[in-house]
């Protein structure tokens, strides 16, 4: 049995953790959940370190950034420091943010968010269980929340 981590945050404005967690139930089997809610991306370092402590194979990072220029520097802070746990503890961390200027809208944003942690959530379970499927797929242009993007021949 596998252990899978999702960690997120109050600070965003759609219930990611909920589309992964649909996502993951409607694959397959062989994993259990566990979940730690911080407040904002900048906590998401230490909740994700805390899941691999608690015995996490693979961690999900979910974070919605906003706009304004110091939440992109914040994101980017986030975004080092994940690195820095996956590296330490040699797990994968899947990085899931949607940003809220990536969307002109509020039902576009929910949207994107929507797609982009379910497709992250199948990620997740190739990861673990389906190395194979990834493998095939190399090179073909996937896109996370977005239309994937045509490979180049």
């Amino acid at each position: 049995m596998k252990t899978i981590g999702i960690a997120d945050t109050t600070f965003a404005r759609y219930d990611m953790y909920g589309s992964v967690v649909d996502e993951l139930n409607s694959i397959g089997t062989g994993f259990d959940v566990k979940r730690y809610t911080v407040p904002g991306i900048k906590d998401l370092a230490i909740a994700v370190q805390k899941l691999i402590g608690d015995g996490c194979d693979l961690v999900l990072a979910l974070g919605m950034p906003g706009p304004e220029p110091i939440d992109k520097q914040c994101a980017d802070q986030a975004s080092r420091a994940l690195l820095n746990v996956e590296l330490k503890h040699n797990v994968h961390v899947l990085e899931v943010f949607v940003h809220e200027d990536e969307a002109d809208n509020d039902r576009e944003l929910g949207r994107l968010a929507d797609n982009r942690s379910r497709e992250h959530a199948v990620n997740a379970y190739d990861l673990l269980f389906r190395q194979d499927r990834l493998q095939r797929m190399a090179g073909t242009g996937q896109r996370e929340g977005h239309p994937d993007a045509e490979p180049i021949r």
